[in-house]
């Protein structure tokens, strides 16, 4: 079983990289995922806040977990009435 070495946001590029003790490593595009399940802006600061200040949880989220119906219960959106 591959053991993580290290999980750490790259603004370089803007991914979240998984280094593996095998050597292997996985990147996350995350302007691509915000682009592909972010609503508005408050589920895209949502995800902007976990990139940050939880790499390791946001790439759990985004490869093992459900982020459409987590966004939707962490985030509340209610536009203006015209």
């Amino acid at each position: 079983m591959k053991t993580l070495i290290s999980c750490a946001y790259k603004m370089d590029n803007c991914c979240v990289e998984l280094i593996f003790s095998d050597g292997s490593m996985i990147a996350i595009d995350t302007i691509a995922v915000e682009n592909e399940i972010a609503d508005n802006m408050y589920q895209r600061s949502e995800l902007d806040y976990l990139i940050y200040n939880a790499p390791l949880e946001y790439a759990d989220l985004i490869l093992n977990g459900d982020p459409e119906t987590y966004l939707k219960t962490v985030t509340e959106y209610k536009p203006l009435d015209s």
